[in-house]
């Protein structure tokens, strides 16, 4: 007994050490297998509504969702300028990213808005009486009553009518013709019917009373007599509206006044005939705007031979506008509208990003027109982009990759100062630094935060190290640093002077200034770059142009690099067929 019970305890204890090692070795595995190849490690984890909450490991947002991880921008190994953000594939898919193709387009532009049945006043009567007299007797009872043509309308005592055809009568007895002409002709003006002045003529007998007869089919409108009203030439009886087609004034906003021409098609729904539409089209485009609303009248015109539509309904319209020629379009669901600017974020692939300015142009209901700022067979991001927008714009300067004359006059608005950095916060590509009085921007010495572009290398800085700036003010208002050099990279060399090679991608002449994309400075340690360099004064500027590749020696003069000599210039063989030297 004694020996099965060693025996049992024996194997459980050897099943448990067998199962703790298999578990072992599947944790081991697992974690292998999870951890996989060395990757990069996030800078930090950021909540997904909110790009302000920041943490420095894994967790929930006071939202209650999971934190994203945000990555080196240089993990790639591929600079694309400030603000290019790069996140994980399984972050893309999870955050559901999609992408949409910038590409020319015809756009067929639709102008949606409301407006309201009306009669056709081309056809609408207003009846009036060219006499006074007494009701006697009314055909017509309700306003909306269907009249047709030659039905009688109202019967009227006039003194003055009887008289009328009393004079006609005298002038047939004497045999007057122009008499007789001159009475027919007092009839007709008061509007008695033709058929009552051939029946005066045949049988000579005065009516006392006349019957008016309505002079088209359609529908009573606005009757504002009833039998028994005495009435005179300035009382307006009712009017006769036909329904066989109507008007719908709509309005326009004053930017799609210009799109909006005569004879334009329009489809139109209403609600109480809900899937159901007509077709029309522009009739009439008022001459001004209304002063209040700022929009503009526009009079559409629809049949209506089965009298569906009914003045002052409620219609929803849409404007067909004329198509024009391809133009470059995105998705309107790509756009990123704020208070001073529009934005696109760019997807540059491999789980890259960048927020980038647009200009708009026209949009329809469902693309937007790119006027600059986008190039075809670029990528943008049509779902998400709220999200990467929010943390490509904090150090984005919005501008694209390449560099471009409207990127000069940017570019402009930077300065360099001398400053000690007192922290560094790589996690953020933040420093803080104690910087020199800055006269140009009328900014005193002090001490304050600064944004370092990507293209800046932070490995090289060190705390309480005394460094040359160049400090950029960006489109949303920040600043930040796009270049700098330490104290240590340039007592290497026995003066402040260098040589090296670069493309010239603009010109600023009226500031003698070239936006160069240069080589790396070996004698500071300075990888490549692109900045913009001062001409002295010595060098002609006219011979220069955008595109050229120079070799050229250069001074630092009070934070400033100029340009004292062009060794060599040559031009791309694409531009010229040829190259010069200087």
């Amino acid at each position: 007994m004694i020996n099965n019970k060693f025996t049992m305890v024996a194997g459980i204890a050897l099943g448990a050490l067998i199962t703790s090692g298999v578990f072992y070795l599947m944790s081991e595995n697992a974690s292998e297998i999870a951890s996989g190849p060395a990757e990069e490690k996030p800078l930090y984890w950021v909540a997904p509504m909110d790009p302000n909450y920041q943490r420095d490991k894994p967790g929930k947002s006071p939202m209650g969702m999971d934190l994203i991880p945000f990555y080196d921008n240089k993990s790639s190994g591929v600079d694309v300028g400030p603000g290019s953000i790069s996140i994980s594939a399984d972050v893309v898919n999870n955050l559901g990213v999609r992408t949409a193709l910038v590409e020319f387009k015809a756009l067929h532009t639709e102008i949606k808005t409301v407006g309201y049945v009306k009669y056709d006043e081309d056809q609408l009567l207003h009846i009036h009486p060219r006499v006074q007299g007494w009701i006697d007797k009314l055909f017509v009872k309700a306003a909306g009553d269907p009249v047709k043509k030659g039905q009688a309308l109202y019967e009227i005592y006039s003194p003055a009518l009887v008289n009328a055809q009393e004079e006609l009568v005298l002038a047939l007895d004497r045999n007057n013709k122009r008499l007789v002409s001159a009475a027919e002709d007092r009839l007709k003006a008061l509007q008695i019917p033709l058929s009552a002045i051939a029946k005066l003529k045949k049988d000579r007998k005065v009516q006392q009373n006349v019957t008016f007869y309505s002079p088209q089919t359609g529908v009573l409108d606005n009757l504002n007599i009833r039998q028994g009203f005495y009435v005179k030439p300035g009382t307006s009886l009712m009017s006769i509206g036909a329904l066989n087609q109507v008007w719908v004034e709509a309005e326009v906003f004053e930017e799609q006044a210009a799109s909006v021409v005569e004879g334009l098609p329009v489809t139109m729904n209403l609600d109480y005939l809900p899937g159901k539409l007509w077709q029309g089209r522009v009739d009439y485009v008022y001459p001004s705007l209304d002063i209040k609303t700022r929009t503009l009248k526009v009079r559409l015109r629809f049949d209506n031979d089965n009298r569906e539509l009914k003045p002052n309904m409620f219609a929803q319209v849409t404007i067909h506008t004329k198509t024009t020629g391809e133009t470059l379009l995105i998705p309107k669901e790509a756009v990123i509208r704020t208070g001073s600017m529009d934005r696109a974020v760019l997807a540059l692939g491999e789980g890259r990003f960048k927020s980038v300015e647009v200009k708009l142009g026209r949009t329809s209901e469902n693309f937007a027109e790119i006027l600059m700022g986008l190039e075809a067979g670029e990528r943008i991001v049509t779902s998400a982009q709220f999200l990467l927008d929010s943390e490509s714009s904090k150090t984005s300067d919005f501008k694209r990759m390449n560099h471009t004359k409207d990127d000069a006059a940017i570019t402009l608005d930077t300065v360099w100062t001398e400053a000690k950095i007192n922290s560094i916060m790589l996690g953020h590509r933040m420093i803080n630094v104690s910087h020199q009085a800055i006269a140009d921007w009328d900014w005193p010495a002090m001490t304050m935060d600064f944004v370092v572009a990507a293209e800046v290398d932070m490995a090289l800085l060190d705390v309480n190290a005394d460094i040359q700036m160049q400090i950029q003010k960006n489109i949303t208002g920040d600043y930040s640093v796009v270049e700098l050099h330490t104290a240590a990279s340039v007592s290497e060399s026995s003066d402040n002077s260098g040589k090296v090679e670069g493309v010239i991608n603009s010109i600023m002449a009226g500031h003698r200034m070239l936006n160069i994309s240069r080589g790396p400075i070996e004698k500071w340690n300075r990888p490549a770059a692109t900045l913009n360099f001062l001409v002295d004064d010595n060098i002609d500027m006219s011979v220069l142009e955008e595109s050229m590749s120079l070799e050229f020696r250069f001074n630092l003069v009070n934070g400033d690099f100029v340009i004292n000599e062009i060794i060599s210039s040559t031009m791309p063989a694409s531009n010229n067929g040829s190259s010069s030297n200087d």
